[in-house]
């Protein structure tokens, strides 16, 4: 099973132009969107989920016209929105089940049968009778999973889950995302590089709504071995180094600033090599992407 995405193009009536010539096949499994706000993440899955139209372009799911037979489209998706709304005075139980009414499944057997049993999944079933409203931010974002099973889809689109979550929560959601990744096509759309690198055998980077890089986690590491190097220096100190080499990325550490620099070799006596990771990939890209704009590569 396969999501196949060819020149999609979107240009809102504002004239903001969210996907330009989008092209991007996403096998089985997880697959990681990654990009900064603003980037056409939503944009794209809201497409994805027949939401919205594209101006050009097409979307294939295996054999079905994704732009053109929206129906069995809905039939097949689950999706989880950045903003999930739920009806707050309502008990999950009651909830997921009117969901499962909306979703068609008519047999009220076979509804309390899959809502019990994805309750269960989602580490839920414990709190099935309490108000939706009264779920912490981790649980309503676990409820949103198990309304986005329901049915059995073959897609699943998940935009921004972990947002705001705290550490414990975030990793419950990321286990229980791995667990409904194999045998399904799962789109992660982030900005958060964890969570990509946590879950994701295959990913994508985005910005200003052109798609920057594609590959697996691992391979796109290992592009950067050996020309990623560490420099702690005051803060008054970045805007010359930043004049004289491509710093990616600066963070403060213990009142000091913290940069990484991508060079093919050492770029002053006091920098150390270091071991790349994904969010060294998704700072490169960025930059290279945003220095292009200034230099006039890129539109």
């Amino acid at each position: 099973m396969a999501l196949t995405i060819s020149n999609l193009t979107k240009t809102y009536p504002n004239g903001t132009q969210a996907l330009k010539g989008v092209t991007l096949t996403i096998p089985n499994g997880m697959f990681g969107l990654l990009g900064p706000n603003g980037a056409g993440k939503s944009s794209l899955m809201r497409t994805i989920a027949t939401l919205q139209d594209a101006d050009t372009g097409s979307i294939w799911l295996d054999d079905l016209d994704v732009l053109r037979d929206k129906e069995a489209v809905r039939r097949v998706l689950g999706y989880l929105p950045q903003e999930f709304g739920v009806y707050p005075s309502v008990s999950a139980e009651e909830l997921l089940n009117h969901f499962a009414t909306l979703k068609g499944i008519a047999s009220s057997k076979e509804r309390k049968e899959m809502v019990a049993a994805l309750l269960h999944q989602t580490n839920l079933y414990e709190v099935r009778k309490k108000h939706v409203g009264g779920y912490s931010g981790g649980m309503k974002q676990r409820f949103g999973i198990a309304q986005a099973l329901l049915g059995n889809p073959r897609l699943i689109i998940v935009d921004e889950p972990t947002a705001g979550l705290d550490p414990a929560e975030r990793n419950r959601f990321h286990n229980l995302l791995s667990e409904i990744g194999e045998n399904l096509v799962v789109i992660l759309s982030t900005h958060i590089v964890s969570d990509v690198s946590d879950l994701c055998r295959h990913m994508a980077i985005i910005n200003k709504g052109e798609v920057l890089l594609t590959g697996d986690p691992l391979s796109v590491i290992n592009n950067l071995k050996g020309k990623i190097w560490r420099k702690l220096i005051e803060k008054t100190e970045l805007p010359a180094l930043q004049a004289r080499h491509q710093v990616i990325s600066s963070r403060l550490f213990a009142g000091k600033t913290v940069v990484h620099i991508l060079a093919d070799s050492a770029p002053d006596g006091d920098s150390e090599a270091v071991a790349p990771d994904l969010e060294d990939v998704y700072f490169a890209e960025i930059k290279k992407y945003e220095s292009g704009i200034k230099n006039g590569v890129v539109a």
